[in-house]
């Protein structure tokens, strides 16, 4: 028995999601079935808002970036159907994930944003993140909004040097407590 295409495109998101413990960005996505000729741009993004509307993926947009994670009731519904997605498209996803996998995750671990505090004040949010657990959340208070668009910018290449610069001082012993 054959799956209209849209279905399909909904079962094969909801199997991409399933199968990484991260979230997947809109462009990630998209590339995919773009790339691989499935859809267009704009029927994926009624699929994803179609998904989204019905609770069976989250999204959280930071930035201009859409990040999407499914849900338990995704995870259910991908888990009764994934029976009706073809063995070649499994395949293709599969070594789609595995090749990407790396990059992937390293594009979503990092993030960030920044919104206005006061009439003064801008505050740049920057976090790592491994899955679902956060292991840095740095908020900075900057004075211009051209400032915070630098400093997210940036935080992508300089994340991992100032998290291990943090845990490196903070576990710093100090010396005068070694002595007591």
């Amino acid at each position: 028995m054959s799956v209209d295409p849209l279905t399909l495109y909904k079962l094969m998101t909801l199997y991409m999601l399933n199968k990484v413990n991260f979230p997947l960005t809109n462009t990630q996505l998209s590339s995919f079935f773009q790339d691989k000729g499935y859809t267009t741009y704009i029927q994926f993004q009624q699929v994803l808002a179609e998904l989204e509307s019905t609770g069976l993926i989250l999204y959280e947009q930071v930035r201009k970036v859409y990040y999407y994670k499914i849900t338990k009731e995704g995870r259910e519904t991908i888990d009764f159907f994934v029976s009706k997605i073809p063995v070649e498209v499994i395949d293709d996803m599969d070594i789609f994930l595995t090749d990407n996998k790396y990059e992937m995750r390293n594009e979503v671990s990092t993030m960030a944003d920044y919104f206005h505090a006061s009439d003064q004040d801008v505050i740049v949010s920057c976090r790592i993140k491994e899955g679902d657990s956060t292991l840095l959340d740095l908020n900075l208070s900057v004075p211009t909004e051209k400032m915070a668009e630098i400093m997210c910018n940036n935080w992508r290449n300089a994340s991992q040097d100032i998290y291990s610069g943090i845990m490196k001082t903070l576990m710093r012993k100090d010396e005068k407590t070694e002595k007591k």
